[in-house]
């Protein structure tokens, strides 16, 4: 079984904000000193440096997703199964070789997987998410797996 963690897509954006936020808050403190009241820029150099913080330690970020010869499993950080699809219940795949990227469908919503590849929609990343491709397009069955240049303009 091979395992492939979740990441947050977004890292660069989450430090900005805590260090804007802790660089506002900063000079709020010190210009409070001054004698200046500037609770609103506390606040919302406050606002930034918890969002970017809650962001980045999301439990988003310690979900899994377990491949198997029988199928594809995603995990929260506990261990708890948040679905499983046996290769045989792949309804769906769409398949980008160009930006591997991939999207896999077992019947819902709640049963399907993006992995992102470049440039592709998703609000997380995938460690090693070529390899995680690659291993999903093995296993899939061959006439469920419609190739496109692009997952985004695939039809729905």
């Amino acid at each position: 079984m091979t395992e492939y963690r979740f990441r947050p897509r977004f890292v660069i954006l989450a430090w900005s904000a805590i260090g804007v936020g802790g660089f506002a808050m900063g000079m709020a403190w010190v210009m409070q000193l001054a004698g200046q009241s500037l609770w609103v820029t506390l606040g919302f150099g406050a606002a930034g440096v918890v969002l970017g913080s809650l962001y980045l330690a999301s439990p988003a970020w310690r979900y899994r997703a377990l491949v198997d010869d029988d199928g594809l499993e995603v995990i929260d950080g506990r261990g708890d199964r948040r679905f499983r699809i046996e290769w045989s219940e792949v309804d769906r795949c769409i398949a980008s070789p160009s930006t591997k990227t991939c999207y896999v469908s077992g019947g819902s919503a709640e049963r399907s997987l993006i992995v992102p590849g470049q440039g592709a929609v998703a609000p997380y990343d995938i460690d090693h998410k070529r390899a995680l491709y690659d291993e999903i397009v093995k296993r899939v069955p061959p006439e469920r797996i419609e190739q496109v240049d692009l997952v985004e303009h695939a039809e729905r």
